[in-house]
This record gives structure tokens, C-alpha cells and sequence, in this order.
């Protein structure tokens, strides 16, 4: 499935958001969000993509 992923056009196998994060290798705190409706932790594995999807994936920053 095709897929635009941070950006960038990316051929995916995964059809759940939380299977993508793992097949992109992204573990940790992370905050996704998909067509730009913020998608919480608790329901990505339910949350399922669709051809064309624009998923965000970003990762708090520490700092000052």
C-alpha cells in the first residue's frame, strides 16, 4: 500500500498504524497523527490505514 509517512511516499505492507510504526522501525514516545487527526497510543493498533494516508510521526525533544 502506498502511503506518505513524515513527508515522504513509502510502499508499506502494514495496514494498522501501530504495525507501520513497527515495520518503520519507530519504538518509543512518539505522538502520530494520520491525515492530520491526532491518533492516541491506546488506539493504533485499531486505527487502520487506507491507500494514501498521510501519517506524522514525531518524537518529543528535550531542551531549552
Amino acid at each position: 500500500m502506498k502511503i506518505v509517512l513524515n513527508g515522504e511516499p513509502q510502499e508499506v505492507e502494514a495496514r494498522s498504524l501501530a504495525a507501520l510504526l513497527e515495520e518503520a522501525g519507530i519504538s518509543g514516545r512518539v505522538a502520530t497523527a494520520v491525515n492530520e487527526a491526532f491518533v492516541p497510543s491506546a488506539l493504533r493498533s485499531r486505527h487502520m490505514l487506507a491507500e494514501g494516508d498521510r501519517i506524522e510521526v514525531v518524537a518529543p525533544m528535550q531542551g531549552g
